[in-house]
């Protein structure tokens, strides 16, 4: 889980626009950042084997 103080400064506006760092929309996570979803790898797998992410099924072959 990333830190408050790490959030909160990903939420102002950088100084140059190549700043930017993706982060998960839920824990805040930088890293595995999947920007379809905007969640990381690991939310991203939680919240999809639960149904909460719509039009994603797991795959089966």
């Amino acid at each position: 889980m990333a830190s408050a103080a790490k959030i909160a400064s990903t939420l102002k506006k950088p100084k140059f626009s190549v700043r930017v760092r993706n982060r998960c929309r839920r824990c805040g996570r930088p890293r595995g950042f999947l920007r379809r979803f905007e969640l990381c790898r690991v939310c991203f797998r939680e919240l999809s084997l639960q149904g909460f992410v719509p039009g994603v099924r797991k795959a089966s072959w």
